[in-house]
């Protein structure tokens, strides 16, 4: 259960990754946050119950003149 006032988005919320970071990692890339996900530097997540999300990264386009 969150702690924080307001509360933190739940893993099921579209905001979940607005959520309070409880650990973090950044010599491996991830950090937990306070609802039980798990979020990697590129984006992806693994919810509590075991679903992975794919990265979101966007994709960056260099154009050369």
């Amino acid at each position: 259960m969150c702690p924080h006032q307001p509360a933190c988005p739940t893993p099921d919320d579209a905001d979940r990754d607005a959520a309070a970071v409880v650990a973090s990692h950044p010599e491996q890339g991830w950090s937990l946050l306070c609802n039980g996900v798990v979020l990697f530097e590129d984006c992806g997540e693994i919810l509590p119950d075991g679903r992975c999300i794919g990265a979101r990264r966007s994709n960056v386009v260099l154009r050369v003149a």
